[in-house]
Order: structure tokens, then sequence, then C-alpha cells
């Protein structure tokens, strides 16, 4: 590609760059295309180059230089901003599941005082309804010894009354007997009785 083909391209890029469509970069990519297609000179390492065209598109990006400043200082604080907000947030959500996770630690050592209040209390009552089962039966015990005492009494004073009864009317002579000698079995019986 010839120079001035370089050159043209350069006028026609840099025409619609004049338009607001090619940013910094674009236009420095513009200069260093038109350098790097210029026609050398002879017996030289320089080349030749449209120095108004050259210092064109320079300025145009010293220009727009400072806008994409400008945007790229509002998108960094923009960025700081949001990382700022995603920090607090952050912390917010980790005070938040602190707060939380206290509240559970505490809870649960409520809840492990009261599991353990609760089983010495059932371990206190069984062993309280332990001893008084015991006491219920040694109770009970007694008294049926007392009772089954009493009954011997009872079953031995009746089975003497009997006995007597049967001495006492031997066979015919029952119906002869006065009322003096039923009362007199009776009182031995009633005798009996109270002791």
């Amino acid at each position: 590609m010839k120079g001035g083909d370089a050159m043209g391209i350069a006028e026609h890029d840099y025409g619609q760059a004049g338009h607001g469509a090619a940013d910094v970069e674009t236009l420095l990519r513009r200069v260093a295309d038109l350098i790097g297609n210029a026609r050398p000179m002879p017996l030289s390492a320089s080349v030749m180059v449209n120095r108004d065209e050259v210092l064109e598109l320079v300025d145009e990006a010293l220009n727009r230089l400072p806008e994409e400043l400008r945007a790229a200082r509002w998108l960094l604080r923009e960025r700081q901003e949001f990382l700022a907000k995603v920090q607090r947030e952050g912390d917010e959500i980790l005070d938040a599941a602190r707060v939380r996770a206290e509240r559970m630690v505490q809870r649960t050592e409520v809840v492990r005082a009261a599991q353990h209040s609760a089983r010495r209390t059932v371990d206190e009552a069984e062993a309280e309804a332990r001893r008084l089962r015991h006491e219920a039966e040694d109770f009970c015990d007694q008294k049926l010894a007392q009772f089954e005492i009493v009954l011997d009494r009872t079953t031995k004073t009746v089975q003497a009354g009997r006995a007597r009864l049967q001495a006492a009317l031997p066979s015919d002579e029952s119906a002869d007997a006065g009322p003096a000698d039923g009362a007199l079995a009776e009182a031995e019986f009633y005798d009996q009785d109270s002791s």
C-alpha cells in the first residue's frame, strides 16, 4: 500500500473520528498506521508523513483524552462505591449472622440447662416414687401382718367358741338347757372377742 493511499484511508477514518465514532485508542492506532504505512525516504530510515494530518489526529486524541479520563474516573469511582456498598452489606450480613449464631448458642445453652434440669427433676421424681413405693409396700406388709395376726386370733377364738358350743350341747340336752347356760356361753364368747 502506498503512502498516499494510507493517507487517504487515514483522512477517511479521521473524518469518521470527527463525527465522534472513534475513541482515543482508535485515533492513536490510526496515527501508528499512518507512520507504519508511510513512504520511506530513499537511503534513509525516515519516512514521509503528512505532518498536518498526524498532528490533527494527535490533537483530536488529546482533546478526547480528558473525556475518557473523566469517564474512567467516573467508572473507577462507581466501582469503588459499589465495592464499598458490597463490603458494607457483607459486613452487615456477617454481623447479623454472628448475632444469630450467638442467639442460637445462648438458646442451645438454655436448652441444655433446661434438659439437664429436666433430667435431674425426672431422676429425683423417680427416686421419690421408688421411695414412696417401698414405704407403701412396707406399710401394706405391716398392715397385712397385723391383719393376719388379728385374723389368726379371730379364727382361733371362733374355733374355741365352736368347740365350747359343741361340748356344752352334747345332744338333745341342748334343748333342755336353761337360759343361764346360754348366757354363760355367750358371755364367754364375748370375753374371747374382747381379748
